[in-house]
């Protein structure tokens, strides 16, 4: 019933677009799986169309995400709008380097031409009619916005004990290399989405390993920036402190390119003033360099976890970055105060509460709920919202000390220093090293709706320092383990950004490891076992 209502509200699944694609379906199928930076070079010489690229992805959609579920909303206006590209291209115009490429959004990004919903019910009709500064900027730049991507409700943020990728508004978003795997979040769609290659490139945010998990267990580039990078202002919010968007892409030259377009100051948004100098430059071919000669890397060692599968895909990982020409140096221990946890718990619960009534109150929309409170209620009354879990992280962050709280301000300092400080900085520093390297996660999890999100393995690297801190982080596709992708990450500095995706190229290119997604209901499906999970008498 609700798919009905969401198709009536804002075109979901966009019928008349995916029927017009089927009928101009391309020649140039091939380029749907090139990176986008290729895609807008032979769009501008003519080697392909932006036409041919809308109708291709609307077709795939149509085609494979029946069983994924990435995909929440279609643009009803992408291919009129790359037509309109193409025109402008054959009548000789210039247009910015990301002209007729098109772009999936995370669903909690505010686009104008579909509502904002966080996957909630409560925002179904969330429709601001505004773009967020980081979608001008890439509609500046030329780029179409395909569509918007499913998430774990309210980023994750709603429930202790959530299940990823879940949302009322959007449903389940499954793992595409194994179907009964989860897809992380909260970025779910947008990984997912990135890994069948369903756009060009995606736009995921994170608060805490919202970018960086699904990118890593999808199999795909993600990048989140250092905090401020890009503006903030019309994503519906979790932490002023914390959040930030960042591209989730096949490659890292793209998520490079994807960075440099989004970033730039925004009135609206005091964690950009004064960033403008620190901007990653638009990569070009005198900037990517070909080996790692005189860098030296920081290789974690006391959070690589002890499962041997994921630890064989990081030694293959750092024998490529020593044959590359980087000095490895081990780091293996690390301490952090007891509270850490729990203060870092605590901030967010405060900043939540500050940032959603904000956000709530600010919304043009006709919606229900205009601060948390009534956000809850209206949880409360909606049966959908409360099927699989409860609103726990809600309750909580209501009755959370408020943001100008000596509280407050002694939780952020201590987990502020830690991560960032006393962490990053002091780890980079003593061991005299340019970055840090570990495995992103540990392989994608089974999906359970009864007790929520676990993984038996554990949650392994470090990337709560670098979101704790808002430092960049950038994960990149390292091997598999039993058909599932695992990444490295590669963590710098605050405003190391363009140092980051640099060292991650060359990774990129020297380790070239890519795993195509097969859509497996079971791992037991995987056509090497056949048979393996039957019987000796019924594999007779």
């Amino acid at each position: 019933m609700l798919k009905q209502w969401y198709l009536l509200a804002i075109t979901l699944l966009c019928t008349a677009c995916v029927s017009q694609a089927h009928r101009e379906d391309s020649d140039n199928k091939k380029w749907l799986d090139e990176p986008a930076y290729l895609q807008a070079q032979a769009i501008a010489q003519g080697d392909t169309t932006s036409t041919e690229l809308v109708s291709g992805y609307l077709a795939r959609i149509n085609e494979l995400d029946e069983k994924t579920n990435s995909v929440l909303a279609l643009n009803p206006n992408a291919l009129a709008e790359a037509k309109s590209i193409d025109r402008q291209f054959a009548s000789g115009a210039e247009l910015g380097p990301l002209a007729g490429i098109p772009v999936l959004l995370k669903d909690n990004i505010e686009s104008a031409e579909m509502p904002t919903t966080a996957g909630s019910m409560a925002l179904i009709n969330n429709d601001t009619g505004r773009d967020a500064p980081i979608v001008a900027k890439l509609k500046a730049a030329g780029a179409i916005i395909l569509g918007k991507t499913n998430l774990s409700e309210w980023a994750n943020f709603r429930s202790e004990s959530s299940i990823s990728g879940w949302s009322a508004v959007g449903g389940l978003t499954r793992n595409p290399h194994i179907l009964s795997r989860s897809a992380c979040g909260s970025s779910s769609g947008s990984g997912a989405a990135m890994s069948l290659r369903l756009a060009s490139l995606a736009v995921g945010t994170e608060t805490n390993g919202s970018i960086i998990c699904p990118a890593s267990i999808n199999g795909v580039v993600g990048f989140k920036p250092t905090v401020g990078l890009l503006s903030r202002t019309h994503i519906v919010p979790i932490s002023f402190s914390q959040d930030t968007a960042g591209p989730m892409t096949s490659n890292v030259q793209d998520a490079w390119l994807m960075t440099s377009v989004m970033a730039g100051e925004d009135v609206n948004d005091s964690a950009t003033e004064n960033t403008a100098s620190q901007r990653p430059a638009m990569p070009s071919s005198e900037m990517l360099a070909t080996d790692l000669k005189g860098k030296r890397i920081g290789v974690v060692r006391y959070r690589q976890g002890d499962n041997p599968h994921v630890l064989d895909v990081y030694k293959s990982a750092l024998n490529q970055l020593k044959a590359s020409g980087a000095t490895l140096v081990d780091i293996s221990d690390f301490s952090q105060p007891d509270s850490f946890w729990a203060d870092s718990y605590n901030v967010l619960l405060s900043e939540f509460h500050h940032s959603i009534n904000e956000y709530l109150s600010g919304s043009p929309a006709e919606i229900p709920a205009r601060n948390l409170s009534e956000l809850i209620a209206f949880n409360s009354q909606t049966e959908r919202e409360l099927a699989l879990f409860n609103q726990d992280i809600f309750e909580k962050s209501l009755d959370a000390a408020p943001i100008d709280s000596e509280a407050y301000h002694s939780a952020l300092s201590l987990i502020q220093d830690t991560a960032g400080k006393n962490g990053i900085d002091a780890l980079l520093a003593k061991h005299n090293v340019d970055v840090l390297v570990a495995p992103s996660n540990s392989p994608s999890f089974l999906i359970d709706g009864v007790y929520g999100d676990h993984s038996p393995a554990g949650f392994i690297g470090i990337g709560y320092l670098a979101a704790v801190a808002g430092y960049p982080h950038l994960t990149v596709p390292a091997g598999e383990v039993k058909g599932l992708p695992v990444g490295i990450s590669f963590i710098g500095a605050k405003w190391k950004d363009e140092e980051v995706l640099k060292m991650g190229k060359v990774f990129e290119a020297k380790h070239g490891f890519f795993i195509k997604p097969g859509l497996l209901p079971t791992r037991f499906d995987d056509p090497s076992l056949k048979g393996i999970q039957n019987g000796l008498n019924e594999s007779r």
